[in-house]
């Protein structure tokens, strides 16, 4: 494992135990002191997104425009993934560029659309059974500025972008900028990826890719602000499991369920050691500071308050008037925040009268996983 999977899973067994500390809280009422421990705010824990999510889910909800939304999926396939977990950093970097630049680009041709358009990619690595399963999840407008910016050019009805013209610029354009990235050596092939630092080796990976039909789909539109804001939810701040999947944790085997999508989305059960399961899990660590969710075109963070203003006045639109109430609320997990009632006596208020000190991160990684030999840069 790397030095970051050691921290994550360090952070993740560490969340709201006294490992992290916290503080103590007095009943106002029945004067029982309860400890409230800190979470970890690691954004790979299933407990701690949901007031990221919330926040960011707020922020949204001004580049709101009065059109249907559409959720275009891109997909990887499975040969490609040793790749993503070998470089991550590099893979999903160049996978993110693949789409904007297809989507872009297919957009701005005239027979399609012939418009500038903007959204939103969410990078998820992982599929149900938690294997290694890059793909980007993209909400997009249905529609776009016309190349001058006199006017909004909308799509057709329940119909975006051709999805085949989609999967074959993407194919292209990714395979191209694995092609780049390996032309600068800047990356090391070792273990079972050892034979493709054979340039011949490499080539003959891409040859098969260029073969193989790639997956990518569009679903119907989204429907209103409201509807958007919600199926954002779905995607935005998940991670590989949550703690409602889990079923039983037994004899050192791990039981949850999963969807099975290729018969039919049957919900199924699978059983794992708990060393397999943890092994899948920590293919999902993200980088230390990879963004996993970008914005592009319209939506650009450089430009896009005015390429907004702008889309609004075309659009005869004024800012969105999504409620708060609309979204989910707000969880916190801040030291200190108001914590309700006592469970204990169900009458008084909670309040801090002491802390719990928390040690370092570092500390609960060397005696949690003993890095023996590990490079720690």
């Amino acid at each position: 494992m790397s030095v970051q999977q050691r921290k994550v899973l360090a952070a993740l067994a560490a969340c709201r135990t006294a490992d992290l500390g916290g503080h103590v809280h007095r009943c106002t009422a029945c004067s029982a002191e309860i400890p409230l421990y800190n979470s970890c705010g690691d954004r790979h824990c299933p407990r701690c997104q949901a007031g990221n999510r919330a926040a960011w889910l707020e922020a949204r909800r001004e580049e709101l425009l009065p059109v249907a939304y559409f959720h275009v999926v891109f997909t990887v396939p499975h040969e490609l993934a040793p790749l993503a977990a070998a470089h991550p950093a590099a893979f999903y970097n160049v996978l993110f560029r693949a789409v904007r630049e297809t989507l872009l680009e297919i957009a701005a041709t005239p027979r399609h659309l012939g418009a500038q358009i903007g959204g939103l990619m969410v990078l998820h690595t992982w599929g149900q059974n938690l294997e290694l399963h890059p793909h980007v999840h993209v909400i997009v407008p249905g529609g776009g500025l016309s190349p001058d910016r006199s006017r909004w050019v909308p799509c057709r009805p329940g119909f975006f972008l051709p999805v085949r013209v989609l999967s074959r610029l993407f194919r292209g354009k990714l395979l191209a900028f694995l092609k780049q990235v390996y032309e600068g050596g800047s990356l090391k092939w070792t273990g079972g990826l050892a034979p493709l630092s054979d340039s011949a080796q490499f080539a003959r990976l891409l040859r098969a890719m260029y073969e193989k039909e790639w997956v990518v789909y569009a679903k119907p539109p989204c429907g209103g602000p409201e509807q958007v804001l919600k199926y954002l939810a779905r995607y935005a701040y998940r991670v590989a499991i949550g703690n409602d999947r889990i079923e039983s944790l037994e004899n050192g085997q791990v039981s949850f369920r999963y969807k099975d999508y290729a018969h039919g989305q049957r919900c199924r059960r699978m059983t794992l050691t708990a060393c397999e399961f943890l092994r899948r899990f920590v293919h999902h660590v993200l980088p230390k500071g990879f963004v996993r969710i970008r914005s592009f075109g319209l939506l650009a963070n450089r430009c896009r308050d005015q390429q907004l203003a702008r889309c609004r006045q075309l659009l005869d639109a004024a800012e969105p008037t999504v409620t708060p109430s609309s979204l989910e609320p707000q969880k916190t997990s801040v030291p200190g925040a108001d914590v309700g009632r006592c469970p204990r006596c169900g009458q008084g208020v909670l309040t801090i009268v002491s802390e719990i000190p928390r040690p370092s991160v570092w500390k609960l990684v060397s005696r949690t996983y003993p890095a023996k030999g590990v490079d720690s840069s």
